[in-house]
């Protein structure tokens, strides 16, 4: 296992899975600028490295995330980088896959970390929140962007306006969690839908990302142009002949990521 510590943040990889950990429990693992920093430079390693194909974020303690370091913004911190927004990635995401693991709150900026996440896996015991009206800001980081896609728009703008939590359990039902675990078990599920994801062809999994995340803009009438434009280079791979090759020859592939 390969693992890089600090004092907030802590990012281990193994069987090309990378993990990053806020590690600040005694704040609920509220996001300041030092954690920000670190997990842009950690999701900038998992895009980089050719061994890596998945990551899972999650937060020390049996809690995900408060959100933003409210006495660092006070003292005027902002945990947002250039190009990249709040926690280093909401505005920029990674190429391949995110899973965020989540037990007890994923509150404010900690949601807004999670819907900017491909996966989401919680325990029922999480619970999910906008709260930030309540302390005269808006969810500027992702949270109003994203949630009304990502749910029903009538329940995100209840979420959105009342500051009032969401169980986890909820969150399961209108599909916005996509798997639901006994407490204290959602990381290890985390790891193993990572592990389902790390078995595929890797440039797949990302091509299918991309397709997914930007379709949602293209115009109906030119989504399967752009589509092709992505699909073409993963037909024309080596793994996509390795992928025919070993399903004919009854055998587990080798993918090589070209």
């Amino acid at each position: 296992m390969d693992t890089h510590m600090s004092k907030d943040v802590i990012v281990e990889s193994s069987n090309g899975i990378q993990l990053i950990t806020i590690n600040r429990p005694s704040s609920r693992n509220a996001i300041n600028l030092a954690v920000c920093n670190h997990i842009a430079a950690a999701l900038d390693e998992l895009d980089a490295r050719r061994d890596l194909h998945v990551s899972i974020i999650t937060g020390a303690g049996n809690t995900f995330c408060a959100g933003m370091d409210l006495k660092a913004f006070v003292q005027g911190e902002r945990p947002f980088l250039e190009g990249r927004g709040f926690a280093g990635f909401v505005e920029r995401l990674p190429a391949k896959p995110l899973i965020a693991a989540v037990e007890g709150y994923a509150l404010a900026g900690g949601f807004e970390v999670a819907l900017a996440c491909d996966l989401i896996v919680a325990s029922e015991t999480a619970s999910f929140g906008i709260p930030e009206v309540k302390r005269g800001l808006i969810a500027a980081g992702g949270g109003l962007l994203r949630l009304p896609r990502q749910i029903p728009q009538r329940v995100a703008m209840e979420l959105a306006l009342t500051g009032e939590p969401m169980t986890a359990r909820r969150g399961h039902e209108l599909g916005l969690v996509n798997r639901l675990t006994d407490s204290g078990s959602a990381l290890s599920e985390a790891y193993r839908l990572a592990a389902q994801i790390v078995a595929n062809a890797p440039l797949a999994v990302a091509a299918s990302k991309r397709v997914i995340v930007e379709s949602a803009d293209w115009p109906s009438a030119e989504m399967f142009n752009q589509q092709a434009h992505i699909a073409e280079r993963i037909l024309s791979s080596d793994d996509a002949k390795e992928g025919a090759t070993a399903f004919a020859q009854k055998r587990a592939p080798s993918w090589q990521g070209k």
